[in-house]
């Protein structure tokens, strides 16, 4: 608080002595000469404020050009933004309309219906047309305004001239390009051209060609407010005009400002340097005749006020300056004793002859303790005084380099903290070193966290090269591997190429782009990153006949340190796993073919049982008809009658063995479209020999019309005889009485989860089963039979489930009493 203090003591011993200095020499003049001074007080009074008044008037008058300039150069720069921002709609659309002809989504009659109805929505829109690779014409449409001489023919090829050069850069660049256009000659109207590459696979297939009027574009891209307020006027790169009218010159005035309006002018991109946007405002400037009057009786009128109020005035800056200037030292010196960089300065000699507040804050010794020491400063750890000597003869040598130095610095306490030191030269107003200004900053926090982080990062390369994974990172669009651990440079070196084949064979983005993009344009532009970054990872099971592998591969991509977007690939070996899952499936058809086996093994009484009957009946009609020839007491028509009966039991034993036959040896899965019907009707033939074996009734219900399904039918019938066959059992083991014993087999559609189904249900009249039982009836090899295997319902299960159906059972109740068990599943339409 002292300097405030003092600086008031200082200015007022300034302003008395002046004082008493004027006093005393206006006392010691003579009075004739304190009348000449009084007289000539109020000339020079006048002559001063004349002055006063032209420099005002003068300085209002720049000033007002100035803010005139100025909002005449934010005025065209808006209007240059509007020009750019319908310019650049323009451009987008033409591109959509080029992207589409790419894409082969039009064709030349869309083309100019497309290119119609922009011509008639936007005016400055003149003409739109489609040349292929060849400079040729594919097709056309201009608007009534363009004269016939700029008017283009379809099949006409481009000739040589600006459109054909235009033509050629954009084929070199695959960019759009336009043109510069120059003031056309006679009536014809300049236009802008532009120009966007069709790039159908990569390849230049020729190009949009979109022509603007720029009278059209400068009346409906510039605001009607700047159209009124200034003459607007569209210029080439020669500076001739294309559009507007300027204004015509003006005759010299009274003035230097008044000879020529006030003009600026920018390039409008994305044309560039082309085509200029240019404002010329309408100002008018006042005669100094009319108001030079106005002012000599105004500067009479009020100049004894004038002096009064500026010595006032005089006096109060005065006083403020004073306070601003106390206000600027008191900031100062607070952010100087506020900031958390030490500062240090050392005159040639090595002498500490500043510190501030931070440098004592972070040695722990004062401003006094420190300003005036010689090295060895007493910051410095004892042992390493030869290091910082030599340090200190290289900075004070000047030889430090830029970025600074560390060392290790001592607080007063003892404790030792790391720092860098950067050191500057000092030099003074006049421009003469006058030592050397070094800042130190606390680096140990930082040191502490990059030690961390190298731990960190060492670990996670110990645990990336450990694993039993190919992991491997590389950029869009480059061929460089940003990263491969152990594994992958086992199995693929240290090129990119195994890399790139896990993405092609797995599926993704492109790696690289076409042999003939620009350098300069993005291969990867218009890809949404955020979403990509974002999405989860792709997995894939591929086989690399070189490594003889199954490999299961996730790709992700992600945003890689340097901005870059990258891919992420891990192949992880899979092969046991591919080869356990392959003898699985060969030991659950093993699996299908025994059970039926055993199926048919069970019901091989009931076989026999159904075979005796067409084999007793063909005996019968034989020994029948022996004896009746012997004797001689057959007709000719009972002999064919009985030889057709014998034939159609034989074709029946047939029939049956043909259905057991094909029912045992089906080895593999052959899903087909499948009629329901056919399918019970099969299942019911084979199941109604053991159910009649039981002494069980069966019932079938099949609803008319239902649709196919794509489904393997002898394995349908496998589980279907299952079910029917474990009811049949169910029955017998509970004793039914003839009434109660009989199985129903109901084949409905029905939807389940918003998907159309087929269902089917087999329901007997058994004992039900226990719930202990339920919980693992699906179970392998678990079974409620003495000598069952307990694989029959697991295998049903396991047919529906791969027919992307689903199986379960339910006990059926009267009352508290189970009364039977009803087995249903459900296959999906075809």
């Amino acid at each position: 608080m002292s300097p405030p203090a003092a600086a008031p003591a200082t200015q007022v011993s300034t302003v008395k002595k002046p004082a008493r200095w004027w006093r005393s020499w206006w006392r010691s003049l003579s009075p004739t000469r304190q009348d000449r001074f009084a007289a000539l007080a109020p000339l020079a009074a006048v002559l001063m404020f004349l002055t006063a008044i032209a420099v005002s008037f003068w300085y209002l008058r720049t000033e007002e050009v100035e803010r005139e300039k100025e909002a005449l150069r934010r005025d065209v720069e808006y209007a240059q933004q509007r020009v750019r921002l319908r310019l650049l709609e323009r451009q987008e659309q033409i591109m959509r309309l080029a992207r589409d002809l790419s894409n082969q989504e039009l064709e030349r009659s869309e083309f100019v219906t497309r290119a119609e109805s922009l011509i008639s929505q936007y005016p400055e829109l003149q003409a739109i047309t489609w040349i292929d690779e060849r400079r040729r014409i594919r097709a056309t449409h201009a608007a009534p305004t363009v004269t016939s001489s700029q008017l283009r023919m379809n099949g006409e090829v481009v000739r040589a001239g600006d459109t054909a050069d235009l033509f050629g850069l954009a084929r070199d660049t695959l960019q759009p390009v336009y043109s510069q256009p120059t003031a056309a000659n006679g009536d014809a109207m300049p236009l802008l051209q532009l120009q966007v590459p069709l790039a159908p696979e990569g390849k230049f297939g020729g190009v949009v060609l979109a022509e603007y009027s720029i009278d059209s574009l400068l009346r409906y891209g510039t605001p009607t407010e700047v159209l009124a307020r200034y003459a607007v006027t569209l210029l080439d790169g020669s500076n001739h005009v294309l559009a507007g009218t300027p204004l015509p010159p003006r005759a010299n005035g009274l003035l230097p400002w008044t000879t020529k309006a006030n003009a600026y002018q920018v390039p409008v991109s994305p044309v560039g340097n082309g085509l200029v946007l240019r404002a010329q405002a309408w100002r008018t400037s006042l005669g100094m005749v009319g108001s030079g009057l106005f002012w000599l009786v105004g500067t009479l009128s009020v100049m004894t006020a004038w002096m009064l109020i500026a010595t006032w005035r005089h006096t109060r800056r005065r006083m403020q300056a004073q306070q601003a200037l106390i206000a600027e030292t008191n900031f100062r010196r607070a952010m100087e004793n506020s900031i958390l960089t030490g500062m240090r300065a050392l005159d040639l000699q090595g002498r500490i002859t500043y510190v501030n507040a931070a440098f004592c804050q972070m040695t722990g010794w004062s401003e006094a303790e420190l300003v005036g020491q010689l090295p060895p400063y007493s910051y410095w750890p004892e042992d390493e005084h030869e290091t910082l000597h030599a340090k200190l003869r290289e900075e004070l040598s000047g030889k430090v380099a830029p970025g600074g130095f560390q060392v290790r610095v001592r607080r007063k306490n003892g404790n030792l903290f790391d720092a860098r030191l950067y050191v500057s030269p000092l030099v003074d107003a006049r421009g003469q070193q006058t030592g050397w200004m070094t800042s130190m900053t606390d680096i140990t926090e930082p040191n502490r966290v990059r030690e961390q982080l190298t731990a960190s990062h060492e670990r996670f390369t110990i645990v990336l090269e450990a694993l039993d994974a190919s992991v491997s990172v590389a950029p869009l669009g480059s061929q460089e591997l940003l990263f491969a651990n152990r594994l992958y440079r086992q199995w693929f070196g240290s090129q990119t190429a195994g890399h790139l084949q896990l993405v092609a064979q797995a599926g993704g983005l492109p790696m690289h782009r076409s042999d003939e993009a620009s350098h300069d344009e993005d291969g990867l532009m218009g890809l949404p990153t955020d979403s990509l970054t974002s999405a989860r990872a792709e997995n894939a099971e591929i086989y690399l006949p070189d490594l003889g592998k199954w490999l299961e591969v996730r790709s992700r991509y992600l945003n890689w340190v340097d901005g870059r977007l990258a891919q992420m690939v891990i192949a992880t070996d899979i092969t046991p796993r591919r080869l356990a899952e392959e003898q699985a499936a060969r030991q659950a058809e093993r699996a299908q073919s025994v059970s039926r086996l055993i199926t048919m093994g069970e019901m091989a009484s009931s076989v026999a049982h159904e075979l005796n009957q067409p084999l007793t009946a063909i005996s019968n009609y034989c020994s029948g008809m022996i004896s009746r020839i012997e004797r001689n007491q057959i007709t000719e028509e009972a002999l064919l009658a009985a030889l057709q009966k014998t034939a159609h039991q034989a074709q029946r034993a047939g029939q049956i063995i043909q259905r057991i036959r094909d029912f045992v040896k089906k080895s593999e899965p052959n899903r087909q479209l499948a009629d329901v019907q056919e399918i019970v009707g099969e299942a019911v033939e084979l199941a109604g020999i053991e159910l009649r074996r039981h002494n069980v009734r069966l019932s079938h219900y099949v609803a008319a019309r239902l649709p196919q399904v794509m489904a393997d039918t002898i394995l349908i019938e496998q589980v279907l005889i299952n079910l029917m066959k474990n009811g049949a059992e169910a029955i017998a083991n509970a004793d039914r009485p003839p009434a109660q014993r009989s199985v129903e087999l109901r084949v409905v559609p029905r939807q389940v989860e918003d998907q159309e189904v087929i269902e089917f249900t087999v329901q007997d009249t058994g004992r039900g089963l226990a719930p202990e039982v339920l919980a693992h009836l699906f179970e392998a090899f678990y079974s409620t039979k003495s000598e069952g295997m307990g694989i029959g319902l697991n295998l049903c299960r396991s047919i529906v489930e791969s027919h992307q159906g689903r199986m379960h059972a339910e006990n059926i109740y009267n009352g508290p009493e189970v009364t039977g068990c009803r087995f249903s599943f459900w296959l999906p339409l075809a």
